[in-house]
């Protein structure tokens, strides 16, 4: 496929193999824990640990959307959480430094305390303000989040790329609220562009899934090996589906980025909301940071209202939007973020991640619940 083609052909065309007379399109998932094997093992597929021809073409999909025309690696992984972790200790020794995100994905922390268990200096900064400058001397690795989760910070990736390199670390990005549709973090300068496709990149919320990109096979070797001891592996019906659901990517993150600017722009009206954050806002903090280097600034919006039940009052009001947790889907989500406890978030915090139904009905209905939980 052409480097120059547009999102919507690619995300359409995106790892499907080369045609075959009566054989279908996207050929369907292979369930296989092993495979004919006479003589020596040098194949391609040998075991169903290892590899299988449906995490083949779901990993080139995907590496075709996060680096056009480029030549990468990408390595599927059962979560999102298992993409992160493989990255992370693949590469990390006792003795190294890392720095993470001291306002990441609520897991994160309990992946610190376990590196630190292990003897890897854990170092944190928040995401705004490109404020992980100062802590890499010499650090093995930089942890980017960004746009962050839930707070929606921007930092400025090229930046942070260029000194971590300078410093001799190399550099990772969490890039679930974007999609490479959103944002293409190896065209940035990152070493690895994680991401976990539980979120936007499947899009349906029915199922778990992860991937790590990387342009250095030595270091996708490194991942991939991971993969193999951990056991990490994705599902072929899982691989299946989630390359099924590429083919819409482009139309869903359009429709869900419109939405969540709409709403966003509508929620800045509202006198009982404070700490209203979309990266897409001219009058967000990150504003300018997200529109160097983002191509859609994500279908996440969030916002503070006065107390816990406030909020709760909201989320019990809305009929459009679900009351769950994660973000991306087809279908609108919100949550209050702090019953969970993980997050430094104000009691009222709400994150709301908007689906593709129609603006108008989406907008009446926020509106709608905002008006009876006051």
């Amino acid at each position: 496929m052409s480097a120059g083609a547009g999102d919507g052909t690619r995300a359409v065309r995106a790892g499907l193999p080369e045609p075959v007379k009566y054989e279908p399109t996207l050929p369907g998932p292979v369930f296989a824990a092993h495979f004919h094997l006479p003589g020596e093992p040098v194949g391609p597929y040998t075991y169903g640990r290892d590899s299988n021809p449906t995490w083949t073409l779901l990993e080139r999909a995907i590496g075709e959307l996060e680096a056009p025309g480029e030549p990468v690696e990408t390595v599927a992984f059962a979560s999102g959480m298992a993409a992160i972790s493989a990255v992370l200790f693949s590469l990390l020794r006792a003795g190294d430094a890392v720095v993470l995100p001291a306002d990441g994905y609520q897991a994160l922390p309990l992946v610190g305390e376990q590196l630190t268990a292990y003897g890897v200096e854990v170092r944190t900064a928040p995401t705004g303000g490109d404020a992980q400058l100062s802590q890499l001397k010499g650090a093995r690795l930089l942890w980017i989040e960004t746009p962050s989760n839930p707070g929606l910070d921007v930092c400025d990736v090229r930046r942070l790329t260029g000194a971590a390199h300078a410093a001799g670390a190399l550099v990772a990005v969490d890039n679930t609220l974007a999609t490479p549709l959103g944002q293409r973090p190896l065209e940035l300068g990152a070493d690895f562009s994680v991401a976990s496709d539980t979120k936007g990149m499947t899009g349906h919320g029915d199922l778990l899934l992860g991937h790590v990109t990387c342009r250095d096979t030595a270091l996708a070797a490194q991942v991939r090996r991971w993969r193999k001891i951990a056991g990490a592996i994705p599902g072929p019906m899982e691989a299946w589906l989630a390359h099924r659901s590429l083919a819409t990517l482009q139309l869903r993150i359009e429709r869900q980025c419109a939405n969540a600017l709409a709403l966003a722009e509508a929620l800045q009206e509202r006198d009982e909301i404070t700490g209203l954050r979309y990266p897409g806002l001219p009058s967000d903090p990150s504003y300018a940071n997200a529109t160097r280097q983002m191509r859609r600034y994500g279908a996440v919006v969030s916002f503070v209202l006065p107390d816990r039940g406030h909020a709760e009052r909201f989320l019990g009001a809305l009929r459009l939007v679900d009351d769950a947790t994660s973000f991306g889907g087809v279908r609108s989500s919100a949550e209050r973020r702090g019953r969970w406890g993980g997050d430094a978030v104000p009691e009222g915090f709400i994150r709301l991640s908007a689906g593709v139904e129609d603006p108008e009905d989406l907008l009446a209905d926020v509106l709608r619940a905002l008006d009876e939980a006051r």
